[in-house]
């Protein structure tokens, strides 16, 4: 881009979309929800940025029916913006599950989404998705 070298500045959006920017770890404490009753557990989550670049980042969590990230059920996605990862930084976060009275024994698939934004948290650069697996007996 020309008018990127005009101004002294280089493009890397091309770096960015073709390589995986972010490595994604989870883990919950206690690893299980109880089944038919109210129980909470933390799900927490590892975000490294594995580029050169500094990344302007968010975490959007999505759950499954019956399992929710507040005791009245209702709430079944979360989005936390983490600011600017600088190149191979890392951060975590905690989002807190709740099972219900609705919440039957069986495997539950969470999806985690970690995304690279441009400019603002309105325009996404690249994503990556991981899916966990909960456990409600």
């Amino acid at each position: 881009m020309g008018l990127f070298s005009i101004f002294g500045k280089r493009d890397v959006s091309d770096d960015i979309t073709k390589a995986t920017p972010f490595r994604l770890t989870s883990e919950l404490v206690p690893y299980k929800l109880y089944a038919n009753k109210s129980s909470s557990a933390s799900l927490m989550v590892k975000v490294k940025n594995q580029t050169n670049e500094v990344l302007l980042t968010s975490v959007v969590a999505e759950l499954p029916i019956n399992i929710a990230f507040d005791e009245m059920g209702m709430s079944k996605q979360r989005e936390i913006r983490l600011g600017e990862l600088g190149p191979q930084e890392e951060k975590q976060v905690r989002f807190d599950l709740y099972s219900g009275l609705k919440s039957d024994k069986g495997e539950y698939t969470l999806t985690l989404t970690a995304i690279a934004h441009y400019r603002d948290y309105g325009h996404v650069l690249n994503a990556v998705k991981k899916r966990a697996t909960l456990n409600v007996v």
